[in-house]
This record gives C-alpha cells, structure tokens and sequence, in this order.
C-alpha cells in the first residue's frame, strides 16, 4: 500500500523530523543521492499557475535522477483530465505508467481520488485547502535559523488559507506554538482547526486564532504572511484589501516580536500589501532561504514516499 502526502496529517511527528534532517542532508550533500530516482518516472499535474513548485519539483526529480513528466489539466495542449476524463480513470492510467503522482490544483478531492486509485506514492503540491511542501520547507528553514523548532512561536498573518492550515498542522509535530492572527472574516477552516488544535493538546504545544496582531507577535520567533489574494478570488479582491490591511506585517509589527525574530513568505509577495519593502528585503527576511528549501524537502520527501530512502 502507498504512502502519501495528502495532507500534512499524513505525517506524523518522527516522520516530519525525518523528512527535515533528509533534506538537510540532501541539502549538504546532493552528490550522494544523483541516483536515487534512477529510472523512476514522476508525473507532475498542474492545474493552476506555478514558479516554485514547477521548477523545484522538477528540478529536484532530475538531481536525484528521475525523469519528471510535467502535465497541465487546461488548455489545448492539457490532459483529457481538463475536458472531462475522471480522476479515477487518470489515477488508474497514470498508476500503471508513473512511480509517483504530483499534483497542484483547486479541490483537495482531486489529490484523494488520485491516492485512492493510483496505486503508487501522491504528493499534494498544493489545494485551496492545504500547502505541506510548503510547510516542510519552511520548518527546514526555522531549524537552519535557530537549530531547533521545539518551543518557538510562529505568528502566521493573514487570511486562514491553505498556507495557514498547513502551518497549523505542522506546528505540533515540530513543537512549535502557531498563532493565526486573521479578522473573523477570513478564518481558518473550522474542522482543520480542530484538529490542529487536538493535535497541539497531544504535543504539549498550543495552536490558537488571534484577531489583534500586534498582541498576537509578542515574543514570536517567526512572523509569516501570504498573498492577501490569492489565485481565484479576484472577486473578492478589494473586500479582502480592506479587511487585511491591519494585519499588514511591517517594521513596528516585527519590533514587538522576539529581537532574533526572523519574516517568512511562501511567496509570489506584494509590497506595500501583506509586508512592507522594508521587511521582506531585510536582514530579518529568509523568504529565499525557504523558497530554496522546496527544492530540497521535496528532494527528501519523494525520496522516501518512493523507498528510495528508508523511513
């Protein structure tokens, strides 16, 4: 039976730490692992837009010697997948051709059937609900930072999206203390805040909503923000301008964090909106360090999701 990455539950807390030193080590020393993937073929499906995860993913599956298939599900030159084929009738077919499925796309359901049908390893590049990869780069670059991940705090800023879910998700896994500081408008999903918030009671850590982020950053060891709007909610572009500009994460915002504190961002980021030039462009910004650390993680992650490497 296959493992996924569906969801960062997927992961349990030794895992996540495996995946991380993996990818530290990959990191290090990418020469040791040119052949890891020898022969194997990853298909890689997009559905929305992507920098980052495009090139890391496939970047990433060259290094370690794999051949990676990059599909899009729209246009002309799409999958049938774009014009009517099921998800069940992709994953059987893709299932018996691939050695791993990785998909970016709108509906969380979409990386389920995948994993429900394919028969081989799925790694969910991101859904409007979750973003792991995302999640394990960045707690590759808090442990790179501060040696640890154990008893820091991450004040995410912002609309409760994917991101968020995933940060909340991780949180315990990684014993760190999430806040997700966001007007009640835009509030993270109910059911993944109860289970991040089950799962902190378990670790001993604390996952918590914050509608005040200047008293949410109080001795925050990392302060996160994303796009106010994010792919597809054009719409709702302006509405969601208005309700966010409090949460703006500036130079004063970052004062009242911890004096070591460092500013994340998945990025694509717009100064002036969610952060300031001031704040992304500083000393205190590893932005770039955890957009590298896609590259890596997802080396380490399909590494072992393909027992490449063991757990």
């Amino acid at each position: 039976m296959s493992m996924h990455l569906r969801s960062d539950v997927d992961l349990n807390a030794a895992q996540v730490k495996r995946v991380i030193e993996l990818a530290l080590n990959v990191k290090a020393h990418p020469e040791q692992y040119r052949k890891a993937l020898d022969g194997k073929s990853v298909a890689v499906i997009f559905a929305k837009q992507s920098t980052r995860t495009r090139v890391s993913f496939e970047v990433g599956i060259f290094e370690l010697g794999g051949h990676a298939l990059v599909l899009t599900s729209g246009g002309s030159s799409g999958m049938q997948m774009g014009r009517g084929e099921t998800i069940h009738d992709t994953a059987k077919t893709l299932g018996r051709m691939v050695d791993a499925i990785v998909i970016r796309t709108y509906a969380q359901s979409d990386v389920d059937e995948l994993a429900l049908h394919g028969g081989v390893p799925v790694v969910n590049a991101l859904t409007d609900d979750y973003h792991p990869c995302q999640a394990l780069a960045d707690v590759q670059a808090i442990q790179e930072r501060f040696g640890r991940t154990q008893g820091l705090k991450l004040v995410y800023a912002g609309a409760g999206n994917n991101v968020a879910h995933s940060l909340m998700l991780i949180g315990p896994r990684v014993g760190m203390d999430v806040v997700v500081a966001c007007p009640a408008s835009v509030a993270p999903n109910a059911a993944i805040l109860a289970r991040a918030q089950a799962d902190a009671k378990e670790a001993g850590t604390s996952v918590t909503v914050s509608h005040d982020l200047a008293d949410a950053v109080k001795g925050a060891h990392v302060i996160y923000t994303d796009t106010w709007v994010s792919m597809g909610q054009d719409a709702d572009a302006q509405r969601l301008r208005e309700e966010l500009q409090a949460f703006q994460v500036n130079a004063k915002i970052m004062a009242a964090a911890q004096p070591d504190a460092v500013f994340m961002h998945c990025l694509p980021a717009h100064r002036g909106e969610e952060v300031t030039a001031d704040v992304i462009d500083g000393p205190q910004s590893i932005v770039f360090d955890e957009a590298e650390n896609r590259l890596h993680a997802q080396k380490a992650l399909l590494m072992l999701l393909m027992g490449a490497q063991p757990w």
